[in-house]
């Protein structure tokens, strides 16, 4: 196996992945926590753009890092808890055994497999467009539903925590 700029890239942005989900798993801080979610979100999109898509690495942006992470960090910000800071050795040790089985069948199952990937032809914005509008159409709609449903949680949030200092 020769070594390029590809290898090291994919190496990068999955040790940028785990490096957010440790950040987001250890710590006792939920703020903190939601920074090593946007971390993970980040590499996620690099992983879009080793596979030349551009769109997707943007919308995964745009849509995770920009709008549900500020989602999250609104309906954290308003029924924000005091907790200590730091990180919870057992709480790691916990979720390392089943995130490590996962991780390991997940691993096996994409080597075991012996699939031919191809790179698709590249499309226009306009042709993505229509694929969105008609062949997948339904998952379109759920994802505007998932925004939704988490934008509505931050509002019922928001409300709940008013009426309880009241």
């Amino acid at each position: 196996m020769e070594l390029n700029a590809g290898y090291i890239a994919f190496a990068i942005y999955t040790l940028i992945i785990i490096a957010g989900g440790v950040l987001a798993i250890v710590s006792k801080n939920i703020i903190r926590s939601l920074v090593g979610l946007i971390v993970v979100l980040f590499g996620v999109a690099g992983m879009y753009f080793l596979m030349a898509a551009p769109f997707m690495a943007l919308m995964q942006i745009m849509i995770y890092v920009g709008a549900v992470s500020v989602l999250i960090f609104f309906a954290i910000m308003l029924t924000k808890s005091d907790a200590e800071t730091g990180i919870d050795c057992k709480r790691l040790i916990k979720s390392l055994i089943p995130a490590g089985i996962a991780s390991c069948v997940m691993i096996l199952t994409i080597t075991q497999s012996r699939i031919n990937f191809t790179v698709p032809e590249e499309l226009t914005l306009k042709e993505i467009g229509k694929i969105l509008l008609s062949t997948y159409m339904l998952p379109f709609e759920l994802i505007s539903i998932v925004l939704f449903v988490a934008m509505a949680g931050a509002v019922v949030l928001g409300f709940e925590r008013r009426r309880e200092k009241e």
